[in-house]
């Protein structure tokens, strides 16, 4: 028989801490019904009365599956719950479940709170007695739960003792500063259960300073504990929260969790893990990280051409699980290591079919290789690889040439006597033997400068004749640039992202002794893959 595996997120409100991150209500909206679609137990919200953009939430918060939970602290010294006003605050946000923080180490006790022991025991018990008379599910998160144990384990299980004894539903190991490693945390799980704390009503809240907050959450679950606290991506303060991205393929999809435990998450739901993944990273505007595991976009790469010949006859001789079971893609990048396997299945994946003998792979794989000598990285820009082999091919069509172009940048004060600058760019492209002259500035709506490449985009595709409506859809929504050499003999590589409304992302490269140069090719390439899908494969 399995078990029922509890998994509670803390998205909204631990990772609120995350440095840089601070959530609108309409975005926590946003995020908490991606989390309710996808099946976890619980939904942190946030702290009612601690800031507006939180109370704000818990106004207009639904939740189809899981039990929406507001966050508080335990009762303060010196009055009773029911006279807290922050606690009150707390339990007027009317959330099926409260979860309340409370001081689990002695130090933090007498040192932080400045109050005996025995009177922290007494406001955590009543606390939750208060929570529960209000008819509320009652979680305790014990603060700095390892660090207690490990200076007086009596007092810390006491800590967990007297919220139970209030009616907390559950009390959870809070692994505050995150330095515990897992071993220890699989320890102190045990000997508490060993010692009358049930496991059922166990749960763990691990950070990431350690870089083992993932494996810290599946220790305490082996040794007992029945709950595991995590946020999307790993968002949380300092290091980060365990990472329920990573910890819900692993519980779905790997032994011996898969068999023995139960959660509410289906394998039909982990999917959508990925498009979950890279919607947080949306809100929060920053690039998805490539190499984080099961989502990232370099989770299912094979970039190595004995990896790549392997994949082509059998995925999983280099694949611990199918990337579409989270929803995430193989990729095959092209590089200067590539084999003609490798060559041929990313062709395929392009809507390329090419036959095995064909002259034109020795051409595209020798180029590849010579211009990755010159500074270019295909397996980062599959869309720059694919103009590279259309040419190749005989497969590119000239949809237009471009003539020239210009770009300028001004520093100068504006009315309000500030230092600002501004970019701009004329560019001259030939389409069908008519030449085309088009300006633009890189001012924006705001009245802030967007530099120059943004200039140059703009002119580029203010007038591109019979093209014009296949690529408005398209937006650049990443640049980086990196000096592949030094000194006298630097070279800028330039690489783009770009999204169309469709939602399809790709990558192209550019490079040049000229940043804006290597950045005008990389855009270039951007434009053509996008017109080679829509207008030659339709």
């Amino acid at each position: 028989m399995t078990e029922r595996l509890y998994l509670f997120d803390t998205t909204l409100r631990d990772g609120q801490q995350t440095q840089g991150v601070q959530f609108s209500t309409p975005e926590k909206q946003k995020i908490a019904a991606a989390l309710d679609g996808l099946g976890l137990d619980y939904i942190e919200g946030g702290w009612p009365g601690a800031n507006p953009t939180d109370s704000a939430f818990f106004e207009v918060a639904e939740s189809a599956h899981a039990t929406m939970t507001a966050f508080g602290m335990t009762k303060r010294a010196g009055r009773s719950a029911a006279n807290d006003d922050v606690l009150a605050a707390v339990l007027n946000a009317r959330t099926p479940a409260v979860c309340l923080v409370g001081k689990s180490h002695v130090y933090h006790v007498e040192a932080a709170l400045g109050i005996s022991r025995e009177e922290n025991l007494e406001n955590i018990r009543a606390s939750f007695a208060h929570v529960v008379a209000e008819g509320r599910e009652a979680i305790f998160d014990a603060e700095h739960f390892f660090d207690g144990y490990a200076a007086d384990p009596g007092y810390a299980r006491a800590c967990l003792e007297a919220a139970l004894e209030g009616g907390a539903r559950w009390v959870v190991l809070c692994d505050t500063n995150g330095g515990t490693l897992p071993v220890v945390i699989g320890e102190v799980v045990s000997e508490l259960i060993a010692t009358g704390i049930p496991g059922e009503r166990l749960g763990i809240h691990t950070h990431n300073d350690t870089g083992m907050a993932e494996a810290g959450a599946l220790a305490a679950v082996d040794a007992g504990a029945r709950q595991i606290q995590g946020t999307l991506n790993g968002l949380g303060e300092r290091c980060g929260n365990a990472n329920l991205v990573s910890l819900l393929p692993t519980l779905l999809m790997k032994e011996p969790y898969a068999s023995r435990f139960e959660t509410g998450v289906s394998r039909e739901a982990l999917t959508g893990l990925t498009r979950i993944s890279r919607m947080l990273d949306d809100v929060l505007n920053r690039v998805p990280m490539k190499q984080l595991p099961y989502v990232g976009a370099s989770a299912f790469a094979h970039k190595a051409g004995l990896h790549a010949s392997a994949v082509v006859k059998a995925p999983d001789l280099y694949e611990h699980v199918a990337p579409e079971s989270v929803g995430n893609a193989r990729v095959v990048p092209m590089s200067n290591q590539a084999g003609r396997s490798n060559l041929k299945r990313r062709l395929s994946e392009a809507g390329l079919e090419v036959a095995g003998d064909d002259p034109a792979l020795g051409r595209i794989l020798d180029r590849v290789k010579a211009r990755e000598d010159q500074g270019y990285a295909y397996d980062t820009a599959q869309g720059s690889f694919e103009m590279l082999a259309r040419e190749e091919l005989g497969l590119m069509p000239d949809f237009f040439e471009v003539k020239r172009y210009r770009v300028t940048v001004e520093r100068r004060k504006n009315k309000r006597n500030e230092m600002v600058s501004l970019s701009e760019a004329v560019v001259v492209v030939k389409i069908d033997g008519e030449k085309k002259l088009s300006v633009s500035e890189s001012m924006d709506e705001l009245g802030s400068d967007r530099g120059p490449l943004n200039a140059l985009a703009k002119a580029l595709a203010k007038d591109l004749g019979p093209y014009q409506s296949v690529i408005e859809d398209m937006r650049l929504i990443d640049y980086k640039v990196r000096i592949t050499q030094g000194g006298t003999e630097a070279v800028t590589r330039v690489v783009i992202d770009s999204e169309d409304g469709e939602g399809r992302r790709w990558s192209t490269v550019g490079v040049s002794a000229n940043i804006v140069d290597a950045s005008f090719e990389a855009l270039l390439d951007a434009v053509r893959w996008k017109l080679a899908r829509d207008v030659v494969q339709g």
